[in-house]
């Protein structure tokens, strides 16, 4: 795959007789930060399944590097189960058919950087959403993954819980390849290097982000522009 984290070429996938993506292809390079973009139901959710291999095109090739680690929007939550934030993130060391590994030096460094040492010791579900959402990342990064994917990562956070979690991603920005995927179509932020934007639910157009130019997102303004490919109608 060279310098590429994530390749799709001339990827085309159809439900039955509804046509999802037709002959769509994009790339994330390695150590880059994109978003890919679109309003619900314009193929988001299947680009996922495709990169994960859940579901395979019916035509195209698609390359994913080892080492993926996913956040869900939807966040588990079991009230009668007695867990702690550090035990969450411990299963991000679990395997396959193989014991947890024996070095957790990753757990408390995930654990730090994602803001949230102080509250290993916490029950899972007495966290805040944001707290919540930040420990699943926290469980994600102690697997030291070369891929991070977030799927809505910011769905019911407050403003402060935002800035954490993109001050922790933030750290990470250049040593591993990070996706987030939004249904939000104005979503750049100063880390963006690349945007995938999904329209009619058919193509991915993709383009860069270079300073300089203001794109507005969450109530802040960042100094990020935005290079739009042609017939870009979602960003």
């Amino acid at each position: 795959m060279n310098n590429t984290a994530v390749r799709f070429d001339n990827v085309s996938f159809s439900y039955s007789y509804v046509q999802v993506l037709e002959n769509a292809s994009f790339h994330i390079h390695n150590g880059e930060f994109a978003a890919m973009v679109g309003p619900n139901g314009s193929g988001k959710t299947t680009v996922l399944k495709l990169l994960f291999g859940l579901e395979k095109p019916d035509k195209g090739n698609i390359d994913v590097c080892d080492s993926t680690a996913y956040v869900s929007q939807h966040m588990p939550s079991d009230n009668m189960f007695p867990i702690t934030a550090r035990d969450i993130v411990r299963m991000g060391l679990l395997r396959p058919f193989k014991r947890y590994a024996k070095n957790y030096d990753s757990v408390d460094e995930a654990l730090e950087t994602a803001g949230i040492a102080n509250l290993a010791a916490r029950p899972y579900n007495s966290l805040s959403g944001g707290q919540k959402r930040r420990t699943l990342v926290a469980r994600a990064l102690a697997a030291k993954p070369r891929f991070l994917v977030l799927d809505e990562p910011t769905a019911n956070m407050d403003g402060e819980s935002e800035a954490q979690l993109y001050k922790t991603l933030g750290a990470y920005k250049g040593k591993i390849t990070i996706l987030i995927v939004t249904h939000d179509t104005e979503f750049v932020t100063s880390l963006t290097d690349r945007v995938l934007c999904l329209g009619d639910g058919r193509k991915v157009v993709q383009h860069s982000t270079e300073k300089n130019d203001i794109v507005r997102h969450g109530g802040s303004v960042h100094e990020v522009r935005v290079i739009h490919g042609e017939n870009v109608t979602c960003c």
